[in-house]
């Protein structure tokens, strides 16, 4: 395999896990913020925002992995294939 392109592989792949971290990244910290601010002003809906805010930071966690799941296979296909030749 030409080094060109597993060298250009590797990097695409750091850079697709990179994005696909920054998204959730973000978002989680609006929601925390978001779930504070609401908890600050209705104290007595501290365990529904609670809940909603856990769930959605599930959902938010799950996407970061779906994001890996799909940037590592080209990176292990690529140094399974180095390593055969």
């Amino acid at each position: 395999m030409n080094p060109l392109i597993s060298a250009a592989s590797i990097i695409v792949v750091g850079l697709a896990i990179r994005l696909a971290s920054i998204g959730p990244r973000v978002g989680q910290g609006a929601a925390a913020g978001q779930a504070v601010e609401g908890i600050a002003r209705q104290p007595e809906a501290e365990r529904k925002i609670r809940g909603t805010l856990l769930l959605s930071l599930a959902f938010m966690e799950a996407l970061t992995i779906y994001g890996l799941v799909v940037a590592i296979p080209p990176d292990i296909s690529n140094n399974l294939v180095l390593s055969i030749l």
